[in-house]
């Protein structure tokens, strides 16, 4: 006894911008109802309806962020996400053979892990997932019935006994490093770059400012996607009788390689074990960005593979 639900039916209500509409909430959906008179629901994801009654599209990860909202709003024990792997992996397996399955990994940590390049969940997904503590689970689409498929459960940090100090190492090729040299060291200035940057649609990532050689100037370096570099470009060069910068530098064969995990919080040492593995291989890093739970570097691109198989064993990551 089944029934098909579309985004305007549910009343899973979106804002305007369509193609990548953010979730609003549910406005007096009659789900809750069908389900328990017993009709399985079918929901098409990816599609939700403005306040205008118009259909928006969600964009990139919205049949994930759909699964995860419907199960918010019915206040489900677990969302199951079906999809290509069987769970969330250490790293690549593709670069390091010996990487692991994660069973359980938190909300924090995937959300990072997500943002940083691992592709298994989207980014918005996770984020609902944890503002509204539904654990989900990430099982393969592919195994024969009666296989086992544990999966990756992905979940609040107090639901994890062991934690790792680092969870997952992952990588982004799709990087740009923009130096502006000799900027004059005022205040104001950082703000108007990147007003500038954030009005034309480039996103900001890792943002390093240091002392320059001359008088009250500084060195101004950001990274940005691959995608975006032109635009960044084409952005600062129009000011530059604007903001009075000598030059302006894009390296575009870079990558970002980061670890993550919540044990960071309440382990030392582990930005030199870092370091030092990627010392030891000869890389070197241009830029370093830090949080509580993820450490990331800007290195050369053809040192990727390289940097994620060092760290992976340096962090006693890899399988036995």
């Amino acid at each position: 006894k089944a029934r098909s639900w579309l985004g305007w039916q549910l009343r899973l209500k979106t804002n305007k911008s369509h193609g990548r509409a953010r979730i609003m909430g549910f406005d007096d959906s009659k789900l809750p109802d069908a389900i328990d008179a017993g009709e399985i629901a079918v929901i098409a994801g990816f599609q939700g309806v403005t306040d205008d009654e118009r259909v928006a599209t969600l964009g990139r990860g919205g049949s994930d962020t759909s699964a995860v909202a419907v199960a918010a709003a019915l206040n489900a024990t677990v969302c199951d996400i079906y999809t290509d792997v069987d769970g969330v992996y250490t790293t690549d397996p593709r670069i390091v053979p010996k990487a692991q399955r994660i069973e359980k990994i938190s909300f924090e940590e995937m959300l990072e892990l997500a943002s940083l390049g691992a592709k298994v969940l989207q980014t918005r997904s996770v984020e609902m997932a944890m503002n509204h503590n539904v654990p989900v689970r990430v099982l393969s689409s592919f195994l024969k019935p009666g296989e086992p498929n544990p999966g990756t459960i992905v979940c609040s940090e107090e639901e994890i006994v062991e934690k790792q100090v680092v969870s997952g190492v992952a990588y982004s090729r799709d990087e740009a490093k923009v130096t502006l040299y000799g900027v004059p060291d005022k205040p104001g200035i950082s703000a108007k770059i990147f007003s500038a940057l954030a009005r034309a649609g480039v996103n900001v990532d890792m943002i390093v400012q240091a002392q320059a050689r001359g008088p009250e100037q500084a060195n101004m370096v950001f990274t940005c996607t691959d995608r975006d570099s032109p635009i960044a470009r084409d952005t600062l060069e129009s000011m530059h009788d604007e903001i009075g910068y000598e030059r302006l530098e894009v390296v575009r064969d870079v990558s970002k390689i980061s670890i993550v995990g919540v044990g960071m919080r309440s382990h030392t040492g582990v930005a030199e074990t870092m370091f030092k593995a990627l010392y030891e291989k000869g890389i070197n890093i241009d830029v370093i960005s830090t949080s509580e739970i993820k450490i990331s570097v800007l290195i050369a691109d053809a040192y990727t593979e390289l940097a994620v198989r060092a760290l992976h064993t340096a962090f006693g990551l890899d399988a036995a």
